[in-house]
């Protein structure tokens, strides 16, 4: 019962996540006639046809990848229970310290459209379901915790 909680957020993660790649995040506007509202996939793959390899493989892996993985390492942490891994204790800080990066470069993106002055760009669902997935999964490690104090404390 006392996992039920802590996967039941991780799925709301990814689900948000998913949300979040799949959904416009933001719509740029050009020339008052012209307008487009990419996903973080449209965008990856915008990229790749431009032929921008190093910069698609970047974002990806910051921004489509990293996140994903993180959730499982999370997920995997939880099923591990007490019994946690070697692999898992020392994956934790690496993933936290990298915890919004992928949040950090969409930012950057919306923030370059927005001053290049060549078009205006106005955020959308998208990137707030994906931001709003990273902060769940940046918190969870604490809350977990927070709730493992919780438990030994009350046994003690």
């Amino acid at each position: 019962m006392s996992r039920i909680v802590p996967f039941s957020i991780l799925g709301l993660s990814a689900v948000l996540l998913a949300f979040g790649v799949s959904l416009p995040i933001m719509r740029f506007d050009q020339l008052y006639f012209f307008s487009s509202e990419p996903s973080l996939l449209q965008l990856v793959g915008e990229l790749w046809g431009d032929g921008n390899f190093g910069l698609a493989i970047a974002v990806g892996a910051f921004s489509l990848a990293f996140p994903a993985v993180k959730l499982i390492v999370l997920g995997l942490e939880v099923a591990a229970g007490e019994g946690r891994s070697q692999l898992l204790s020392h994956a934790m800080p690496h993933l936290a310290r990298w915890s919004m990066m992928d949040v950090m470069l969409v930012a950057i993106v919306i923030f370059a459209a927005k001053t290049s002055g060549v078009a205006t760009a106005v955020t959308l669902p998208g990137f707030w379901c994906y931001a709003a997935s990273a902060v769940i999964a940046a918190i969870f490690p604490s809350v977990v915790k927070l709730g493992k104090t919780d438990r030994q404390s009350g046994n003690g």
